[in-house]
């Protein structure tokens, strides 16, 4: 009889195609391999002193009840505070920020608050997949439309993006209702200009959509690029909302603090969904996270970039020389990596599963994150140089067994 009952939501659910490799990884590992693992986008330094000096001393004080579903104040005006700071950007922090568990939380929960049964959203494929999940589960569909971008450089082909979102939004009924777009993107690490959130707000008040931007990685630059936000661009709180973490900027994966800011009606909207599911972050975090905010703590420029570029480069050399050509992208903790020539007919999965196999390193297949990444893996730049070295030195011996055996037939 329970048999027989089925759960819709999950039934949309896709397959976890990063299980397998998860699996896979988890088995080699208890078996004794040394596993050099690029698989994951979390952190391995340590979350900065003063921010974990500041967590340990509001601990001890009498702050172990409830807080506030959206976020005790100190610490959205200190988000406000950001925005001024990096992008003069002015936000109230009372109706324009709400503090989430992470981003991702955020993003379902705003999700699960503005979109009605059957609503169309938008989202750019290869995607992290939470961009587009989240709509299912909250009874929307969505329209999956290719990211372009120059294979070299990761700047998004502009024209073609808006090309593909017009024709989309004239395609559809009912009309798309919303649009993510998520740049530096996860995974491709694709950028885009100022310019393009210009065009992006025009086109959405003319056609009446919101736009909900996932900034992330907005810290994680190189190279002179600096991210810009769509909130920069006049009139952008009429139509958009945008998403922040400290996971990456500040080694606080674990911590789950991140912030969703913006439009009004959409912040209201996701403050009315929190407060009816939760009691907000434990205090002492969220004072710790002011900590990591303020102007005159923390600087991610000068503590996490270089370590990210440093690992960036010595990966394209030494991926390079093993016979892996990989572009150079210039923001976000990964590398969008092309799968090599002789084993590109395998798909990403198959190449996945054999590069963990055959030379314990492991990455993300890039068919997890949409049909149009199954050409590449994402490898995140979580492990140090001598072990980016290790792991070229194990890619090069596999790549080379894969040119002997396409030889031998």
């Amino acid at each position: 009889m329970f048999d027989e009952i089925q759960f819709d939501k999950i039934n949309r659910l896709p397959k976890y195609l990063f299980a397998e490799i998860n699996d896979l990884k988890m088995n080699l590992r208890r078996d004794g391999n040394d596993i050099i693992d690029f698989s994951m986008g979390n952190p391995d330094a340590p979350t900065p002193k003063p921010i974990v000096d500041k967590l340990c001393e509001t601990a001890r004080k009498k702050t172990h009840g409830y807080s506030a579903s959206k976020g005790i104040y100190k610490l959205r005006l200190a988000m406000s505070n950001w925005y001024k700071r990096k992008y003069n950007v002015d936000l109230d922090p009372n109706t324009e920020v709400v503090a989430t568990m992470g981003s991702k939380e955020g993003y379902v929960h705003l999700v699960q608050a503005i979109t009605n049964p059957g609503d169309v959203a938008i989202v750019p494929d290869p995607t992290y997949p939470i961009h587009s999940q989240a709509f299912v589960l909250a009874g929307g569909s969505v329209e999956k439309m290719e990211l372009v971008f120059n294979e070299e450089t990761f700047e998004v082909d502009e024209e073609r993006f808006f090309k593909d979102v017009n024709e989309s939004l004239e395609n559809n009924v009912p009309q798309a209702k919303y649009l993510v777009v998520n740049f530096p993107h996860n995974p491709s690490t694709a950028t885009v200009t100022p310019e393009f959130y210009v065009k992006l707000v025009a086109l959405a008040k003319e056609k009446r959509f919101y736009i909900i931007s996932d900034i992330a990685y907005a810290d994680i630059t190189f190279d002179g690029y600096k991210t810009p936000s769509i909130l920069e661009v006049e009139g952008a709180k009429d139509v958009a909302v945008e998403a922040y973490t400290l996971s990456k900027s500040y080694n606080m994966a674990g911590w789950r603090v991140g912030f969703i800011v913006g439009n009004k009606k959409l912040i209201g909207a996701l403050q009315s969904m929190k407060s009816w599911l939760d009691y907000g972050m434990f205090t002492p975090i969220q004072v710790a996270a002011t900590v990591a905010l303020d102007e005159h703590g923390y600087v991610p420029d000068e503590q996490i970039i270089p370590r990210y570029q440093k690992r960036r480069d010595v990966m394209i050399d030494s991926f390079g020389k093993a016979g892996w050509p990989l572009a150079k992208p210039n923001a976000s903790m990964f590398i969008w990596g092309k799968i090599p020539e002789v084993a590109r007919e395998m798909g990403s999965l198959e190449f996945a599963k054999q590069l963990l196999l055959e030379a314990d390193v492991a990455v993300s297949p890039g068919i997890g994150f949409g049909i149009h990444g199954d050409q590449y893996v994402r490898i995140a730049l979580i492990e140090n140089e001598k072990r980016i070295r290790q792991a070229a030195r194990n890619i090069k011996k596999f790549l080379k067994k894969l040119e002997e055996d396409k030889k031998n037939g």
